[in-house]
């Protein structure tokens, strides 16, 4: 049994360390170069080291397990109520230590190379798209200096090429050669974000837990491919709800002297996930969508009494609760109700 813990705040050349042993007492204190770091840890006899779950965190737990230690990540936020006065790597790393002892403590797992790897593609598309949208935008400033306001989104770009194109609209030519330059841009990256697209696809399909997770309705490859590239093993959950509520897909609470009040969505967790699963169900609540939901249906009857973007949250909460159930029993997807059910 390991008899020391070592709290790792982690950096870019100098890494500050904490050891101490299973009751809190402490062993040493060390301030080490990256060099110095590896070679540290490497002659240490084995400990349970904890880190945060930041930048180069899964790395550096999976070149620590190969040194035979035993490697904790901890979130940030769960760190930040120990440590003591002033804020510095020392104080930062004791607090990593006192927080790990906690035994309500919750680890996040590292991430696989592979992880990282669909975690770095999602991201690059993520990027493109962010820098068309900035494309986009400055485009629209430039009509609207001079008198069209043309709504937001990809959808009224062809309307935005047709004003700058027309040869009688009132634009400077210098104007019009600006304006057809970033028209150009934006193809560009229309360009790079379909062949991002293509490439998440053919990655969704090369693993058994996104060709599953796709027989969902409402579930594509980029969601599947941010499920498996995000998302910590679904065995960290003890059931479906666990799962939403780390999504932030449940109510935030407000609740004292035992009245419960509950707020809007807490929005606590993965981002990405939720949002794709968010607009998964607002593909089933659109016009098309719309048709495979049975008449009577528990979707059916909600939407019938609420609001179409409480039904869509709804759904995704019900979404992720598939998920879990879906990866954890190794199960595609099946239909709630009977194939004869109304």
């Amino acid at each position: 049994m390991k008899d020391t813990m070592i709290g790792v705040d982690l950096a870019k050349s100098v890494f500050q360390l904490h050891g101490a042993s299973m009751t809190g007492d402490v062993k040493f204190r060390k301030k080490l170069t990256r060099a110095q770091f590896m070679a540290f840890m490497a002659a240490h006899p084995a400990a349970v080291v904890v880190m945060e779950a930041c930048g180069s965190a899964s790395y550096w737990a999976r070149e620590l397990s190969k040194a035979g230690h035993e490697v904790k990540l901890i979130a940030p936020q769960y760190v930040k109520p120990f440590v003591k006065r002033q804020k510095n790597d020392a104080a930062d790393a004791e607090a990593i230590v006192v927080a790990a002892q906690r035994p309500e403590m919750r680890f996040v797992p590292p991430k696989t190379e592979e992880q990282q790897a669909h975690a770095v593609l999602f991201r690059a598309r993520e990027r493109l798209v962010h820098q068309r949208t900035e494309l986009i935008n400055a485009l629209r400033a430039t009509l609207y200096e001079y008198g069209y306001v043309v709504p937001q989104g990809t959808a009224h770009l062809k309307r935005l090429v047709e004003i700058i194109e027309t040869e009688t609209s009132d634009f400077p030519e210098l104007a019009r050669e600006e304006a057809r330059d970033l028209i150009e841009q934006i193809a560009e990256k229309t360009d790079r974000i379909d062949a991002k697209a293509r490439k998440i696809a053919a990655q969704a399909a090369l693993t058994p837990t996104a060709r599953r997770l796709q027989t969902m309705p409402g579930v594509g490859p980029m969601t599947a491919l941010a499920v498996e590239a995000f998302a910590p093993a679904m065995e960290t959950f003890k059931c479906g709800r666990d799962f939403a509520a780390w999504l932030g897909l449940v109510p935030r609470q407000m609740s004292s002297g035992g009245k419960e009040r509950l707020g809007r969505v807490s929005k606590a967790g993965q981002s990405d996930i939720r949002r794709l699963l968010i607009i998964g169900a607002m593909s089933r609540l659109n016009w098309m969508g719309l048709k495979s939901i049975r008449e009577g249906s528990w979707l059916d009857r909600l939407r019938a009494r609420k609001p179409k973007m409480l039904v869509a949250i709804a759904l995704a909460n019900k979404m992720a609760r598939m998920v879990w159930a879906m990866l954890t029993h190794q199960q595609d997807y099946k239909d709630p109700i009977p194939a004869g059910a109304p």
